[in-house]
């Protein structure tokens, strides 16, 4: 692995967990489309190097830091129960998404991001 990988990997790994930390995103908001763009891995790969960085707990700190602040901004409950569904949910979605040609698959995560963005760009 060459260096400007090795840097590109290290930004890509910042981005996301500041941005996770900051505004609760990082996965496949951040780090699919940087290594598609940044890397040029296909699309596939980029959104199971994505799963594989988050298998581990990762932005558990950050939700800890979140639970210390003395607000209640971490419902512990809900988390734990949407992570469930989440693991069942992500191992049905993967067997789909690999299923997918790349080219649509890319095409769909880029109407999803977009509808997401337009949502919230105009709720109140």
């Amino acid at each position: 692995m060459n260096v400007s990988i090795i840097f590109s990997l290290i930004i890509i790994g910042l981005l996301a967990g500041i941005l996770s930390g900051v505004f609760g995103i990082g996965g496949g908001v951040i780090m699919v489309p940087l290594l598609v763009f940044l890397l040029g891995v296909n699309q596939h790969q980029a959104q199971g190097t994505s799963l594989a960085v988050l298998s581990v707990p990762v932005t558990f700190l950050a939700a800890y830091t979140y639970y210390k602040s003395g607000e209640d901004v971490v419902n512990w409950k809900y988390a734990l129960i949407i992570a469930a569904c989440f693991v069942v949910g992500g191992y049905f979605g993967s067997k789909i998404a690999i299923a997918i040609n790349e080219q649509l698959l890319k095409k769909i995560f880029a109407v999803i991001l977009l509808l997401v963005a337009v949502k919230m760009f105009f709720s109140k």
